[in-house]
């Protein structure tokens, strides 16, 4: 009897604890039992401890992780050169913005340089395309050998003096060799080029040159008529001015006859 009792006071006091946690995808359960006495509070204290010393082991991978997730992604955007150009376009609008007057982070100028470069990448798009893609898969062998015109194809570009608009439309004319271009393809061919910082001047010779370049034709012809917002927004501010250019290659330049009938057909097609 007096064992039992023995036995009962000098019994040991157990008291359990359940960590549980899921660091990184580990899911960890430690039971701790604190004894009452000698060694017994000495091991629970190691085991304790080696506990918490596996715990900051396992939170300091998964921030490892996380900062190299986060560094990976970081790098992929620096290594993107859109990125970069969006970047230093917000950067020197903004300064821009700061240079007229105005202050950038006024409510309804903040987020005018991500717009700005955005609208700026997609104006100038023509220089990410090449020729050889606009084309693909549109040259048809065909023996057709009268006159093609592609007429009021819209154009919309940038003056290169101003970097403001200038808008109107484009028609294009050819006579094939032994090839004829998809119709659709002709007005991206006038897309590419207009997408781009321009002179109307050198966009018409553009678009005659990549003709020749991709049919081999008999001929070309191509006219161009914009209204310039250089014109009409600033300096003489004349509204409703038309500018026309042309660009004549082959037998369009060789037979007056040909280049009338071109002419003819745009400027009497109302």
């Amino acid at each position: 009897m007096e064992s039992s009792k023995m036995t009962t006071a000098e019994g040991v006091a157990e008291t359990s604890m359940s960590k549980d946690m899921n660091v990184n995808g580990f899911k960890s359960t430690k039971k701790l039992k604190n004894k009452v006495r000698g060694s017994s509070v000495e091991g629970t204290l190691t085991e304790a401890a080696a506990t918490d010393e596996e715990l900051e082991q396992l939170s300091g991978s998964l921030i490892s992780r996380v900062g190299s997730t986060i560094g990976d992604e970081t790098n992929l955007e620096d290594d993107d050169p859109d990125m970069k150009r969006q970047q230093k376009m917000k950067e020197a609008i903004r300064t821009l913005i700061e240079c007229v007057g105005e202050d950038p982070n006024r409510e309804g100028l903040v987020s005018t340089p991500a717009r700005f470069a955005k609208a700026l990448m997609f104006f100038t798009k023509g220089y990410a395309e090449n020729l050889k893609g606009i084309v693909d898969k549109g040259i048809f062998v065909e023996e057709h050998q009268e006159m093609v015109i592609v007429r009021d194809i819209d154009i919309y570009s940038l003056c290169e003096h101003h970097m403001v608009p200038f808008i109107g439309k484009a028609h294009v004319g050819y006579i094939p060799g032994n090839k004829i271009l998809g119709l659709s393809k002709i007005a991206r061919v006038c897309e590419m080029f207009s997408r781009r910082l321009q002179v109307q001047e050198r966009l018409t010779t553009q678009i005659a040159e990549a003709m020749v370049e991709v049919l081999d034709p008999v001929g070309v012809g191509v006219i161009i008529e914009c209204q310039h917002m250089c014109m009409v927004m600033r300096g003489v501010q004349k509204n409703g001015t038309i500018t026309t250019t042309s660009s004549v290659r082959g037998i369009f330049k060789k037979d007056h006859r040909t280049r009338q009938e071109f002419f003819s057909l745009v400027t009497n097609r109302r």
